[in-house]
């Protein structure tokens, strides 16, 4: 078992070529070719990730979100990022990132996050083309049963393991069409109006977005971190599936950067 095959049973079904063109996804380091000896799942890197996967014996990182990001002029150890590409060198452990490109694709993030809610999922928010209908951002989703806003608020932060959410001012009657987007997603909450969708569930709104929009539709921000955290049982599941017997880990260390206190 090489770590191109863990790579290839990803791209099936995140293609890197879904990915926005602002975006990393991708193998960002290592040698490929390697014999895989397990694989941790994360939704960041950082070094203390890099130790995690050396001490459980893993030459694998399968993160969300990219490492290399922004281009690195220097590599010599003064940010966490130069440091995590210092440890895994040095350990011998690749990291590869799917992030947009899981974003986007048909079976992706914001699919599985319908499916976690319990709604019934439409098709994206936001197509990426007009041939492949089924790949894009966001999500529309049906409630097989209308919701109150505070009944689909406990709904969230149950599913998504959020303490808190911020909110505009919850509607008075009952929700049954929904929007949602991993990540950040304010810049569609004008197309979750245009779909029809009584409530929109993302992360990092505005102050601005929910004082213009509040009224018009019932924003749901659950924190960038929460809204993302199922890539880590997608990339597990889909593991799995193909190669049951491969060692695949959790990351036991990883939490939220953010404390809500």
């Amino acid at each position: 078992m090489t770590i191109n095959s863990i790579i290839g049973a990803i791209q099936e079904m995140a293609p890197v070529a879904l990915q926005e063109s602002y975006d990393n996804s991708g193998l960002q380091l290592g040698d490929a070719s390697a014999e895989c000896t397990g694989a941790l799942l994360c939704v960041d890197v950082t070094p203390e990730r890099v130790d995690e996967a050396a001490a459980k014996g893993c030459n694998l990182i399968i993160s969300h979100h990219p490492v290399l990001f922004h281009g690195l002029k220097q590599i010599i150890g003064t940010t966490p990022q130069q440091e995590v590409v210092i440890r895994a060198i040095r350990a011998g452990v690749a990291i590869y990132s799917a992030h947009t490109s899981l974003d986007n694709a048909p079976e992706g993030v914001n699919k599985w996050l319908a499916m976690e809610l319990g709604l019934d999922y439409l098709h994206p928010l936001q197509p990426i083309s007009a041939n492949m209908p089924d790949a894009g951002a966001g999500a529309i989703a049906n409630a097989a049963v209308p919701l109150s806003a505070m009944q689909l608020v406990e709904k969230v932060k149950q599913t998504c393991q959020s303490p808190v959410c911020r909110c505009t001012i919850p509607p008075s009657g009952k929700i049954s069409r929904i929007a949602m987007c991993g990540g950040s997603g304010g810049s569609m909450i004008a197309d979750a109006i245009k779909a029809g969708a009584q409530a929109y569930i993302t992360s990092d709104v505005r102050y601005h977005d929910f004082l213009d929009y509040t009224g018009r539709i019932f924003i749901i921000d659950i924190g960038h971190f929460e809204s993302e955290s199922c890539t880590k049982r997608i990339f597990y599941h889909l593991i799995t599936q193909k190669f049951p017997n491969f060692a695949v880990h959790y990351s036991d260390s990883e939490k939220n950067p953010i404390n809500y206190i």
